[in-house]
Order: structure tokens, then C-alpha cells, then sequence
């Protein structure tokens, strides 16, 4: 991989952002500006194109041989120097301290004429980023210091991992408060690679769900069943975790968790391939999945669906308000309203367990041509759900 540099061609740039830039009333502040976006945009590009699935094995041993550095080395220098790049290209258009002191950068800043404040502003967004940054690979290299990191094949993809999507994060912020000091934007509109990233947690989010539903009702059989039904029980429970575990869900999830599953699928083999297994021990192992599967819910703190959940429900919001407006008046009206705001919300899915049922019927339900009474109510039912997301 050739690392992005200054001198990489740019990056296009997202339409509304763009337009964003040629409206500036300074050319070449907005030039300077064009060039941080574009090698953001690079960057994402290249911390989201690496597959770390192949550097996965189907085993729970922790040793990291030599052959895993090998091959996690240049992943680890590409990751370095594609963000250092971006850090010198702010550096270059936007330093600091320039030759000529507070007084050189402030005329910098002074192309912008009228939007001389707001030039500013966007000016110490990018410092303030590239800061972050700077801080953040300082912390990589002292993980990759860390005995209990680099002995750990697990950890070490964890913490790869991790410092990647941290770095997406941060350059996507980047680009967005830098250019919201001039338009009031949304981040899908500016941000490179936002809806993909949006995209992809509501995936393993919604799969997760399911998934979760699934072992729950595992569970419960396993609870009741008899000492003839169990193994059967244990090859089903077997093939749920296999289904799994050729999701994109599964694809997107911490290599630590990841580690967590393949270690309880391997206590399920056996128990499925014995004649007679203990009811006991496999009702042990289908709760520990089921405890492990409630923790990834945690996918709902990920920054991008904290956002797209509170524009989600914003937007449903205001066409149930619109919705209850007409249901009297303009029935037909009220229940296209009806629709759209649970067409909308399904973005959700995942998140809670009433409104995901919801959702699941509302996929199957002609909402738009609700009328009456039934209307109404489920007009009411899907307000009361996204009260009680809690996410505004």
C-alpha cells in the first residue's frame, strides 16, 4: 500500500460539501481548505479498506507468532503513516505558528473578508483535530509496546482495530466542525464515508438483534426440554452460531468478541456430536452466549448511530406531530405520514426490543391505508415507542 501523501491527487468531494467551498467568498482559504478535505477523505478511504478478518484464525490461542507480525506490521505502518499525511497537509495549509507569527496567521485567515471570524474558527477545529490525532498515535505506539497487547493475537487485532475506526472518527470530525462554521449541514452531507460507517453499524446492530431473539428462544427451549430432545437442541443451537458467524454482522464486530464466540461454538460441538450431552452443561453454554449477545448492544454508544438515531427520530418525529394533524381532517394523508415516519425508523431497528416488534410488523403492515380508530392508535403506539428511546 502507498501511504497518502501531500502530493496525492485529492479525493472528490461530497457534493454539498463542494458546493460549500466554490460559495466561500475567498478562493484561495477555500483552496486550502479543499486540500485538508480531500486528504481526509483519502485517509478514511484507506483505514476503512482493510480487511482484518484474514488476520483471524478459528482458534482461541492467544500467542502472536511471528507470522501474525509479519503480516499485521505494514498494517500497522500504513495505518501511521496514512495519518500522519493528513497531520502534514494541515500542517502545511493551516500551521500553527508560522514564520510570521499570530499577526501571519491571522491574515491568513483574513482572505476570508467577511467570513474572517468563521475562517478562524474553522482554522482552530482543524488544530484542535490534529492534536487528537497527534495524541492518538502516540497511544498506538505505546499499545504496540504493551506485552499484554503484542503477545495476545486477540488483543492485538482488538487494538488495531480500534485505533483505525478512532481515527475515521476523528477526521470525520474533522471535516465536519471545520465546515460547519460556515453552512448548517448535516454529517452524511460532508463527511467522507459517513453513511457507509452508519451503514455498517446499523447492520451488525439489527443483526445482533435478531440474533439476540433467537438465542433467547434457544434458551428457553433447552429450559424445558427433556433428556431425548437435548442434542438435538445442541446441533440447532450449533447451526444458529454457524448462520451467525457468516453474517456482515458477525464481520463487523471486536476481534475481542469475536474471540468470545469461537470459543463458545467450540464448547457446542461437542456437546452436539454426543449421543446423550449433559442438559446442564449446554443450558450453561446457550446463557453465556445469551449474556454475551446482550453485551453487543453495546454497538448503540458508536458516535455515528448516537447521530443517526437523534436525526432518525427527530425526522419521525415531526411526521407523526404532522401525522396527528390530519388524522381527522385528511385520513389518507395521516397514514402516508404514518408510513413514511416507520419507513424512516427502521434505521432503528436494534435498538430497543418493543420497538424493534413494532418495526417487524410495520414491515409486513399496509400502514398507509390504515383509517379510523386503528389509525390513530397506531399512531400513538409508535409515538409512545420513540418517547421511550430516549435518544433526543
Amino acid at each position: 500500500m502507498t501511504p497518502v501523501s501531500a502530493e496525492t491527487p485529492p479525493a472528490p468531494l461530497a457534493p454539498r460539501l463542494e458546493q460549500i467551498l466554490q460559495s466561500l467568498p475567498a478562493p484561495a482559504f477555500a483552496g486550502r481548505l479543499r486540500k485538508v478535505y480531500g486528504a481526509a477523505a483519502q485517509a478514511i478511504s484507506r483505514l476503512s479498506d482493510m480487511d482484518l478478518v484474514k488476520y483471524e484464525t478459528d482458534s482461541t490461542e492467544t500467542g502472536a507468532d511471528l507470522s501474525l507480525w509479519e503480516e499485521m506490521a505494514p498494517v500497522i505502518r500504513d495505518t501511521v503513516m496514512d495519518v500522519n499525511a493528513l497531520l502534514n497537509v494541515i500542517r502545511e495549509q493551516f500551521p500553527a505558528q508560522p514564520l510570521g507569527g499570530t499577526a501571519d496567521t491571522v491574515s491568513r485567515a483574513i482572505e476570508a473578508g467577511p467570513l474572517q471570524g468563521k475562517a478562524r474558527d474553522a482554522s482552530l477545529a482543524l488544530q484542535e483535530a490534529m492534536t487528537q490525532m497527534a495524541q492518538q498515535i502516540t497511544q498506538l505506539g505505546e499499545a504496540m509496546r504493551n506485552p499484554s497487547v503484542v503477545s495476545d493475537r486477540w488483543m492485538l487485532l482488538t487494538e488495531v482495530q480500534r485505533f483505525r475506526s478512532t481515527f475515521r472518527e476523528y477526521i470525520g470530525n474533522l471535516v465536519y466542525a471545520s465546515i460547519s462554521t460556515f453552512a448548517d449541514v448535516s454529517r452524511k452531507e460532508v463527511v467522507p464515508g459517513y453513511e457507509v460507517e452508519v451503514k455498517a453499524a446499523m447492520t451488525v446492530r439489527a443483526i445482533v438483534s435478531d440474533l439476540g431473539r433467537i438465542i433467547a428462544a434457544r434458551l428457553a427451549k433447552v429450559s424445558d426440554a427433556g433428556s431425548a430432545d437435548v442434542q438435538g437442541h445442541a446441533q440447532q443451537f450449533q447451526n444458529e452460531l454457524d448462520a451467525f458467524g457468516r453474517t456482515a454482522a458477525y464481520r463487523g464486530l471486536r476481534a475481542q468478541d469475536k474471540r468470545r464466540i469461537i470459543e463458545l461454538r467450540g464448547k457446542v460441538g461437542p456437546l452436539a456430536a454426543t449421543t446423550t450431552p449433559p442438559k446442564a452443561e449446554l443450558l450453561a453454554t446457550v446463557e453465556e452466549v445469551d449474556a454475551l449477545v446482550r453485551s453487543l448492544s453495546a454497538v448503540n454508544q458508536r458516535q455515528v448511530l448516537i447521530i443517526n438515531d437523534r436525526e432518525v427520530w427527530a425526522a419521525c418525529g415531526v411526521r407523526l406531530e404532522r401525522a396527528m394533524g390530519f388524522v381527522d381532517a385528511d385520513p389518507a394523508t395521516s397514514a402516508r405520514l404514518l408510513a413514511e415516519a416507520a419507513a424512516i425508523g427502521q434505521s432503528l431497528y436494534g435498538r430497543e426490543s418493543n420497538m424493534d416488534a413494532f418495526l417487524r410488523k410495520a414491515r409486513k403492515a399496509p400502514l398507509a391505508t390504515l383509517t379510523g380508530p386503528e389509525l390513530r392508535a397506531t399512531l400513538e403506539q409508535l409515538q409512545g415507542l420513540l418517547a421511550n428511546l430516549g435518544v433526543a
